[in-house]
């Protein structure tokens, strides 16, 4: 019974859409991945974009849930984010999401099927 339960759970994404100084985005996608790899419970992965010739990006992170985004989070990481703030042209815009659809390349064959 708890793997059908487990299967229910859904996962949480942390959203920061942003746009950087000129030229900066490389400098602030180093702070993020070395905050990033401080991360350890519930931590599910996580993903940069960045919009094609630009400085704006968006940050995702997964999370089995958002409680475990609060327990991450240590002097250390804040000390990386703090390093990112002035990068920013205004601060980026954040939100929570519940993860609804997670497709996999292979279970697209198989719903074909």
């Amino acid at each position: 019974m708890s793997e059908f339960l487990d299967f229910l759970k859904h996962q949480f994404a942390y959203v920061a859409i942003g746009e950087f100084r000129p030229g900066k985005f490389a400098e602030a996608q180093q702070l993020f991945e070395a905050a990033v790899s401080t991360y350890k419970q519930g931590f599910q992965g996580a993903y940069l974009l960045q919009e094609n010739n630009s400085d704006r990006g968006i940050a995702v992170i997964f999370w089995d849930n958002i409680d475990d985004m609060d327990a991450n989070r240590n002097e250390v990481c804040e000390a990386i984010f703090a390093k990112m703030t002035h990068l920013f042209v205004r601060p980026p815009v954040t939100n929570f999401y519940e993860v609804c659809s997670k497709i996999q390349p292979e279970q697209r064959e198989l719903a074909a099927v």
